[in-house]
């Protein structure tokens, strides 16, 4: 998966698929971090496509809210839903094998046995929609532009890459500096490559509506400015054969549809005005979708199991606050927070509580901290919550009635603890006697219902708590900005984490805007634990540290964790072929689904009958 600038994404640690001993480097067709790669080099396409699949027809989808760019690398404007469909990089990541990656512009690529540096050699078929060749060039352009003009992550993803040089038309090396991060090669074959001759002489910086050039094997068709965007198959694709792209991108229009919030577009979904969608509400997945078309078959509805790790979705203290910064408060708050009510009375029992960052065994902390651990973990004594060393991370279960009275009596005395006190019904700071006040933002309100119950508890403690739905771009606006109370956050996480840690829980992110550290997070001990994770040795001192680092950032309470799903909930208009294996960390869709006439027939037909309705 690729950095477009709206997300992270990530890999790390063990390359012996491409790093050879002592003498030196060797070639590769791709990169892993757990071992020989699944594909051999003459691999013939994935293991989760058809080959065969039909190319044609149109499929629908849906986003929320609006876009006003094209340009997805930068913090200004908004960006259109889809637009990474134009882009391609150096090297491509699969559904289902963890952290490795195959070339799609690099044919191959060698890394030394110091891992000093990556050297790629770029396809020479590689062409931009325009027909000139993507060159090394465009490589180096593209590095340079997005570290120095690019989104601010940029700068801090690539911070140990020292420098980038074109050594001839179709090689280009990245040389490393700091201690050894095996995650760099992955890394740096994640790069969106850019075409230098488009770019040149533009600002990079403004938002745009006009489409840009790109060499993936879609793009922009049409643009409607707010409304919708649509995507075409470019026809002589220069990749459409190559084994990773063989069975992929059947369809030849892709076009998103925007709607003012996600109870419109189900409606929407429901009378047929898209085709596809992912279903994110628990209550929508029990009760909304029992609709003629889905009784008639027009639409199925499906759960697939999720084997990705789950990360964490929170409700997330902006520690920039005041109020916030006192870990006690942190702790009483999210005493607050009726999960088993939730569950039982909101979502149908359909959710897991999350208790990790990582949310992945040997990477979730545990148990209590096992000797490995210890030995992280015992250098920061008196500088990490004294429970990190001797007692398992467990959140308060309630008997799911709602009333709260054992976590709120929790709550009241660490608030007092905190200097914070009960006056007329009002929680007052002992210094200056101010309420404390919390405004929770949300873009969606389905999770007004999620919150509301909350508040009333923190009516009980004497909070003044308010909720403030926004639409999506000034969402994204005050989020980029820090400017918020509480939200919504959540951070994905892979099999192995590496340099987005920095991004999510750095202190130089804590105020760099557009950051994923949404919790404000400035802490030594958290930052020591981030470069552990990067530059461990082996796959055991990744584990061992992500162990440690999870238990400390749970023993800090910076947010209060939710709950994951164990199954993708999707819902389609049944016009799609789709291979018999699915991929093992995905669905597949649309990247190995196609339209099949016959069942696009029938559903047509069905429709001018009235059907469905």
């Amino acid at each position: 998966m690729r950095l477009l600038g709206f997300g992270v994404v990530l890999t790390s640690l063990l390359l012996p698929a491409l790093v050879a001993g002592a003498q030196g480097a060797k070639e590769s067709h791709g990169l892993s971090l757990f071992g020989e790669l699944k594909y051999p080099a003459d691999f013939p396409h994935l293991g989760y496509v058809d080959p065969k699949a039909p190319k044609g027809g149109e499929v629908r989808l849906s986003a929320i809210g609006t876009f006003d760019t094209l340009n997805p690398f930068v913090l200004k404007g908004v960006a259109a839903a889809g637009i990474g469909l134009l882009y391609e990089s150096l090297l491509e990541g699969v559904q289902d094998e963890p952290s490795a990656q195959y070339g799609l512009l690099a044919e191959k690529v060698s890394v030394p046995a110091d891992l000093s540096s990556a050297t790629f050699t770029l396809r020479e078929t590689a062409r931009w929609h325009d027909g000139k060749p993507v060159t090394a060039e465009d490589v180096v352009f593209s590095f340079a532009l997005l570290r120095d003009q690019g989104r601010p992550v940029y700068r801090h993803y690539y911070a140990n890459v020292t420098r980038v040089e074109a050594v001839d038309r179709r090689t280009v090396r990245f040389h490393f500096s700091g201690p050894t991060n095996r995650e760099l090669p992955l890394i740096v074959g994640e790069l969106t490559v850019l075409p230098k001759h488009y770019w040149e002489g533009r600002d990079f910086q403004a938002t745009t509506l006009e489409p840009p050039l790109g060499s993936g094997p879609y793009r922009v068709a049409s643009v409607e400015a707010g409304r919708a965007i649509a995507y075409e198959r470019v026809p002589n694709y220069w990749g459409a054969d190559l084994p990773i792209n063989r069975g992929r991108n059947n369809f030849d229009r892709l076009r998103y549809d925007y709607y003012r919030d996600p109870t419109i577009a189900l409606e929407a979904f429901k009378a047929g005005e898209f085709d596809f969608r992912m279903e994110n509400s628990a209550k929508n997945w029990a009760t909304a979708y029992d609709f003629p078309a889905l009784q008639q078959g027009m639409v199925r509805k499906l759960e697939i199991p999720n084997e990705n790790p789950h990360g964490m979705q929170a409700f997330v203290f902006n520690q920039r606050r005041p109020m916030f910064q006192d870990r006690r408060v942190r702790q009483a708050l999210a005493q607050t927070f009726d999960f088993e009510w939730s569950n039982k009375t909101l979502f149908f029992g359909q959710y897991r509580r999350s208790q990790s960052f990582f949310g992945s065994p040997g990477l979730a902390a545990a148990g209590p901290p096992d000797a490995v651990e210890l030995r992280l973990l015992m250098p920061l004594k008196g500088r990490v919550p004294d429970e990190v060393f001797d007692q398992p991370f467990a959140l308060a279960v309630t008997d799911a009635s709602g009333e709260l009275r054992e976590g709120l009596r929790t709550a009241r005395r660490l608030l007092e603890e905190a200097g914070w006190t009960v006056r007329e019904q009002r929680l007052v700071n002992h210094g200056d006697g101010r309420q404390m006040e919390i405004e929770v933002l949300i873009a969606d309100p389905n999770m007004e219902r999620v919150v509301q119950p909350m508040l009333r508890h923190w009516e009980r403690l004497g909070i003044k708590g308010r909720i403030r739905v926004v639409d999506t771009s000034q969402y994204t606006q005050r989020v980029e900005a820090f400017d918020f109370d509480m939200i919504v956050g959540s951070w994905g996480q892979s099999q192995s984490p590496g340099n987005e840690q920095r991004d999510f829980w750095g202190s130089a992110a804590a105020d760099r805007p557009g950051s994923r550290n949404l919790a404000g997070i400035k802490d030594a001990a958290v930052d020591h634990l981030i470069d552990k994770v990067i530059f461990a040795g082996s796959r055991k001192e990744l584990e061992a540290a992500t162990r440690a680092l999870d238990r400390v950032l749970l023993w800090n309470h910076y947010v209060i964790p939710h709950f994951h799903s164990p199954n993708f909930r999707i819902a389609h208009w049944n016009r799609f072929g789709m291979p018999a294996t699915r991929p093992r960390y995905g669905i597949g869709f649309p990247d190995s689904w196609w339209i099949d006439p016959g069942k696009d027939a029938a559903v047509r037909e069905r429709q001018r009958a009235g059907g469905g309705r």
